[in-house]
């Protein structure tokens, strides 16, 4: 094997680790990688076949996760973690920027880092291991990417209860909410707090009409910096 060859095979099983599924077929593997620019063998038909897997399993995951949800909730909580932003979120956090196979016209014109290529890798993969190894593996590797603030968030469930049970999972310290400033008369006051998280250097703040208003709005804005932080590592190496 070339060097090349060895670097592509030590990527691959990277991005297998992070998966949390190693393929029996790993002919599977290259094809959901792959992009129509380069070969006829390309990920097209395990895109198809995991959109509809995804959907699945997405959908199986806010049923269990969330008992008490409302089928009108859970509807719009599915349709916002499989729309191309998330799934791009999931293509970053997997490096597959640096392992999709592209033609050389395509990676000139910066397909690797289109967010509508980079999705659809991401349905192929799951895909893939659904043909691999069948709806449990498919359903496994979905846990991995979607979290119980990301499903509760989605679903409607208010940002201090998310942003808990976020660390919670990791245990972590629970986050602290401090005032920080009243703005306005008695009759018109405008709150500003400050949430804080061990480990993270800056507090994010929140304003609004009311304390608690504010705690949340803070609280969104923490949550959202975190999940950033975990789904952005450094670039996988090839």
């Amino acid at each position: 094997m070339t060097r090349s060859g060895r670097e592509e095979a030590e990527a691959w099983a990277a991005l297998q680790r992070r998966l949390g599924h190693t393929f029996a077929n790993p002919a599977l593997l290259q094809r959901a990688l792959t992009h129509r620019s380069l070969s006829a063998d390309h990920y097209e038909r395990l895109e198809f076949l995991g959109d509809a897997v995804l959907g699945l399993v997405v959908a199986t995951l806010l049923v269990q996760r969330l008992p008490q949800g409302r089928e009108g909730d859970l509807s719009r909580a599915r349709a916002a973690l499989v729309r191309q932003d998330a799934l791009h979120r999931i293509a970053l956090q997997l490096g597959v920027p640096a392992l999709v196979r592209l033609g050389e016209g395509e990676r000139r014109s910066g397909g690797s880092t289109r967010p509508s290529i980079l999705a659809d890798v991401v349905e192929a993969l799951l895909g893939a291991v659904y043909l691999d190894a069948g709806f449990e593996a498919a359903l496994a590797v979905a846990r991995r990417w979607y979290d119980e603030a990301q499903l509760g968030v989605a679903a409607g469930k208010d940002p201090k209860t998310a942003l808990q049970e976020w660390l919670q999972a990791r245990r972590r310290p629970l986050p602290r909410y401090e005032v920080v400033a009243v703005h306005g008369e008695a009759h018109a006051q405008t709150f500003e707090v400050a949430c804080s998280v061990e480990g993270v250097a800056q507090p994010a703040r929140g304003q609004g009409p009311s304390r608690r208003a504010a705690e949340q709005q803070a609280a969104a804005a923490m949550l959202q910096r975190l999940q950033d932080s975990a789904q952005h590592p450094a670039p996988a190496s090839v």
